[in-house]
């Protein structure tokens, strides 16, 4: 039998187990006094003054209570702004009780109400939130998928992140920034498990408050919380089965009383999986064709503690600590044939590696909050980061002739790159009331270290002999001061706005130490940037829910550290990465207009211009006309004009629907001489759409899915559309402690990649896909008291962070 068979038919077993006592539903609909439909209102019933069980109402005011054993109960339904209704009920058997209405008049809501439950979108004023939990189809996902399926972003070919069709987003966990990017942001992201994540906020156009890195905002991930007083905790396992095995799972646990609170998670990920590529380029009547297949294994486990101290109601003084072990061993096969365009094949490169790679990172926060009164708030973070990265890689290249027979030459290097980064930085955040709006001040100060060692080793005898030419040692120091301040008000009840100001001073250098004697001079960089954001807010009808909104934001985004060194990482002989140390940050200014209607239905439309954009580029070597490189370098200028709608829709009392639509235009320019030109214009332009079928026996069904029509990924390389289809089928147990998942990811097997990439007369044509095709069962348990809260702090470790690696 196999692994899909066994799952299924555990599947089938799951969902027939049934309760021997009998159980039975209560169904009805919520209406106001104007007979019209309270969404999201809670319904609870009660037994002798203890809650049995809870729910909310749907967009039509619907609700239905499972599961309910007979016997006499008091039904409360509560919503914000009108009295709660109280109704006795006896429960023999189903129980329909049609229409409910509630008075007009306004009181507040009992302290037995609960968070009703929540779309899996919503569009606020200030970003827009994905909600995680409790979607079938992210079972078996990890951060990186999850995001993949979130609206407006897009992940590329090598895992970069954009929003709206931009570039140069700040990823943060919990409020804080996350201290990654490139392979270690990502390698960090497919280490969560989507049990572990509640939401995903995307904040496209942050205030004063948040720093000015990031052109194209923020995306902050935010793990699951708990809520008041007691224990609780929760386990999740989760299995998955594409052309290798994975397996992912995560336990937390939570204790709060009045003194202190104290919370830890951990979580693991281990598995396999493939990734391959293919290329045919042509330069200087040269053609190569390269198809490589990566094999990659891999073991991480990341665990969060912490510990709340109440001193009293205005003092309260926290510790954080959060971490990730991560080991992963990565098999290449690499084979390049070589020949004249139109003739027949020269000779082939065999260019197979494996590389052995570990990711050691600790992040230490303390906190302390001074509720000097409710509205006036001082919040200190200290933080320190530390982050360990180890690289060994073999890299045989051997040279064949045509039919394979006869071995040409033989090449053998070997490459050690250890990365060490540590990150220190200290926040203050103070905001009150003054007029009829909020202040807010702050300074932040950050010092990053980071060494980066390259060693490149000829083996000619199976001995490694150091190649001074091609190795060296590259150390960057940055120091950033930043201040900001911050107002938000209103001119009338319907009209708003918020202004802000951040200053930042940068200086950083980098120093370069060759083995051959044949330094470079450092790396130098000293300047002030000034950073305004400002915004409208109107509502056109207050009680319809009728808004519209106007903002702009001045950003900038550094280079990450390493592609700062201008070193030449060889992937094979005919393949190689290249540092910049020119490179110059880009700055960017986003204006957005937004409407919502209805309180549901959101439309945005957004226009960024981008100077000096940081972008990757692939261009013929210069030392081999075989061979092509992969390189930084600033654009002149990027700009992109986009537009966003987020449309939910009811269908019947059964059928929810959700559809997010993307389009953009984008423009790039830039021109480096005799070294090329870039002047790409791209339409792109995308959708998401995620349907809910509540199906009898308890059984809830969804069908998701995206389309992503041709883009520009970096500068030049502009590739085909894409899409995906996904399904997934979910039940609860045991009073909804046991939750029972199964999902299939990429039915179709059609979330590949295929582009074009032309460049100083260098023409690449490439296709790739990975492991997306899977089946995956989750099982997730929660126990104790599901209403304890772990305070929800933003930590000061930021800016520098997400740079601290490099793709």
């Amino acid at each position: 039998m196999t692994t899909a068979h066994y799952l299924f038919t555990l599947l089938l077993i799951a969902f027939h187990c049934t309760s021997v006592s009998a159980q039975y539903s209560i169904n009805g609909q919520l209406t106001d006094a104007d007979e019209l439909p309270v969404i999201y209102a809670n319904v609870a019933i009660y037994a002798d003054s203890n809650l049995v069980k809870v729910e909310t109402t749907d967009d039509a005011g619907l609700f239905r209570v499972r599961d309910i054993a007979p016997g006499t109960y008091q039904l409360t339904a509560s919503y914000l702004g009108a009295p709660n209704l109280n109704q006795e009920i006896e429960v023999v058997g189903d129980l329909d009780l049609g229409v409910l209405q509630m008075a007009p008049a306004a009181v507040e809501l009992a302290e037995a109400t609960v968070v009703a439950k929540r779309a899996m979108v919503e569009v606020k004023p200030d970003r827009t939130v994905f909600n995680v939990q409790g979607t079938i189809n992210a079972v078996g996902d990890n951060g990186l998928d999850l995001l993949r399926k979130a609206p407006g972003v897009t992940i590329d070919n090598n895992d970069n992140i954009n929003v709206l069709s931009r570039s140069g987003v700040l990823v943060y966990i919990d409020g804080k920034r996350s201290p990654l990017s490139g392979d270690e942001l990502s390698g960090y992201l497919r280490s969560l498990t989507a049990e572990q994540i509640d939401r995903i906020d995307i904040i496209t156009n942050p205030g004063a408050k948040y720093e000015a890195e990031g052109n194209a905002g923020i995306i902050d991930i935010r793990l699951i919380k708990n809520e008041n007083e007691g224990a609780n905790g929760s386990a999740n396992y989760t299995v998955t089965q594409g052309v290798y095995n994975r397996m992912n799972g995560s336990a937390s646990g939570n204790y709060r009383n009045r003194n202190f609170n104290t919370f830890g998670q951990l979580g693991f990920v281990d598995g396999e999986s493939y990734n391959s590529m293919a290329f045919i380029t042509r330069q200087e009547n040269l053609e190569t064709v390269q198809d490589l297949r990566a094999i990659n294994t891999w073991a991480n486990v990341n665990y969060r503690i912490g510990t709340d101290l109440f001193l009293n109601k205005k003092h309260t003084l926290g510790f954080l600590i959060n971490g990730l072990a991560q080991e992963g061993i990565n098999g290449i096969v690499d084979e390049t044939s070589i020949s004249k365009i139109g003739q027949p094949v020269d000779s082939i490169l065999l260019a197979g590696s494996v590389s052995d790679d570990t990711r050691k990172q600790a992040t230490f926060n303390v906190n302390y909050r001074y509720e000097l009164t409710e509205d006036k708030i001082l919040n200190v973070d200290v933080d320190y980061g530390r982050f360990r990265n180890t690289s060994f890689r073999d890299q045989p290249n051997r040279y064949v002739s045509p039919d394979r027979q006869e071995v040409l030459t033989e090449i053998t290097n070997r490459f050690n790159t250890p990365r060490d980064i540590d990150i220190y930085t200290f926040q203050t955040d103070y905001e009150q009331p003054i007029g009829k709006g909020k202040f807010g001040t702050g300074f932040r100060l950050s010092r990053v270290s980071t060494n980066n060692t390259f060693l490149f080793f000829d083996v000619p005898e199976s001995e490694n002999v150091l190649n001074p030419n091609s190795s060296n040692l590259f150390d960057y120091t940055e120091n950033v001061y930043a201040g900001y301040l911050s107002y938000t008000a209103s001119f009338t009840d319907a009209l708003s706005y918020t202004t802000g100001l951040r200053v930042e001073q940068t200086d950083a250098s980098g120093v370069l130490t060759t083995f051959n004697a044949q330094d470079k001079p450092p790396v130098d960089l000293n300047y002030l940037s000034f950073f305004p954001s400002a915004g409208l807010t109107y509502a056109l009808d207050q009680e319809k829910g009728n808004t519209v909104s106007l903002n702009y934001s001045r950003r900038i985004n550094r280079p990450d550290y390493n592609v700062l060194n201008p070193f030449r990482n060889q992937i094979s002989q005919l393949t190689f990465e290249l540092g910049n140390p020119g490179l110059q940050p880009e700055i960017v200014n986003n204006l957005e207009l937004g409407y919502t209607h209805a309180f549901r239905y959101n439309f945005k439309l957004a226009y960024s211009q981008t100077s000096d954009q940081i972008t990757r580029l692939i261009g013929p070597d210069p030392f081999d006309s075989r061979a092509k490189f992969i390189s930084w370098d600033n654009l002149a200028s990027n700009t992109v004009v986009s537009f966003n709608a987020s449309i939910p829709v009811t269908v019947t009392k059964w059928w929810n629907a959700f559809f997010n639509l993307n389009a953009a235009h984008i423009d790039n320019q830039a021109d480096y001489g005799e070294n090329g030109m870039v002047d790409v214009q791209v339409f792109t332009y995308s959708g998401f759409s995620q349907q809910t079928f509540n199906l009898p026996y308890d059984l809830t069904a969804e069908l998701s899915g995206f389309y992503s029509g041709p883009g520009v990924w970096g500068g030049v390389f502009e590739y085909d559309p894409i899409y995906s289809i996904n399904v997934g089928l979910q039940r609860r147990f045991l009073n909804d402690q046991l939750n029972v998942k199964i999902s299939a990811n990429d039915i179709f097997l059609t979330q590949g990649w295929k582009g074009v990439s032309a460049f100083n007369g260098q023409t690449a044509a490439g296709q790739g896909r990975w492991d997306s095709r899977s089946i995956a069962l989750a099982l997730s348990y929660s126990f104790g008291n599901q209403k304890v809260k772990s305070r929800n702090r933003k930590t000061g470790l930021g800016s520098e962070g997400e740079r601290a690696g490099g793709d």
